[in-house]
């Protein structure tokens, strides 16, 4: 299959659809008992199994934590021949920050960001010099910058005081609404988050608003919005239509009952099509 269509991530072209990676974590952000289903399916060769599904489909990046499982598990890929392009989200469990950046920099990364889960509370509680450090740290390792957030304030400040971010991870549900710690930190399941359906289009403003470039994500609402493929197909669609033409969609894959690669760049093709980009 043809490659999907791309825009720039510094000098890497990346595709306008990447593979996310919570439920390879583990992460449903629905309930203990689905992040144990994940992790019970997700063994490294069913993880490399979808890598290598992807490229297949068209896709050529992956959006993975930083940590020592993922880490791990590219050197097995790469070994095997993986050539998906690898966007990195720091650890918010590491004790040291600047530890987990230089670690990611030996793995080579084609761009990093900022776990949004945390740059939420620290822009709660007042600590936007601790953000920008932490950007300006990123960026002085010679890779694209970026900060994930849930929170369509977030972004407007850092635009406003000119932190020089590169992108922005940017979901369209703002479940920072009330104050959360991510799961990596607590070792527990996120339960009880708050999914509204009326955050979606005041962060699709927001990004559109944006001059950087921009990846949306959870736009199927961790699941919330799978009941069928028309409307997973439908929320493809809305991303689409609503983001720029140089940004893209972040979509964690659950491949145990479907083809979710090839179903998801179906409907990243067809939806550009639909708005001429």
């Amino acid at each position: 299959m043809n490659i999907l269509p791309t825009v720039k991530l510094g000098d890497t072209d990346i595709t306008r659809l990447i593979l996310g990676g919570n439920p390879i974590s583990g992460n449903s952000h629905w309930s203990a008992d689905a992040d144990r289903e994940m992790r019970e399916y997700f063994t490294v060769e069913r993880i490399k199994r979808l890598l290598f599904r992807c490229e297949e489909c068209g896709i050529n990046s992956m959006l993975l934590r930083g940590d020592m499982h993922i880490m791990r598990l590219l050197l097995e890929y790469r070994a095997e021949g993986g050539r998906l392009n690898w966007i990195g989200m720091t650890g918010s469990e590491f004790l040291s920050f600047e530890g987990n950046v230089r670690q990611m920099m030996q793995y080579k990364p084609v761009a990093m960001y900022h776990h949004g889960s945390v740059t939420d509370s620290f822009f709660k509680s007042g600590r936007t010099d601790e953000l920008r450090r932490r950007i300006d740290f990123i960026k002085s390792r010679g890779i694209p910058a970026g900060l994930g957030t849930h929170m369509p304030e977030v972004i407007e400040y850092a635009e406003e005081h000119e932190w020089g971010v590169d992108f922005y991870m940017a979901c369209v549900y703002n479940i920072s609404r009330t104050d959360r710690v991510s799961s990596a930190i607590t070792g527990g399941a996120n339960v009880g988050e708050v999914f509204d359906e009326g955050d979606i289009p005041i962060m699709y403003r927001t990004i559109r608003r944006t001059p950087k470039p921009c990846l949306a994500f959870k736009i199927l609402g961790a699941a919330r919005r799978c009941s069928s493929q028309d409307s997973v197909r439908a929320c493809f669609d809305e991303a689409f239509a609503n983001i720029k033409d140089s940004d893209a969609v972040v979509v964690g894959m659950y491949p145990k009952t479907e083809d979710q690669a090839a179903l998801n760049a179906r409907y990243t093709a067809e939806a550009i099509a639909k708005v001429g980009v």
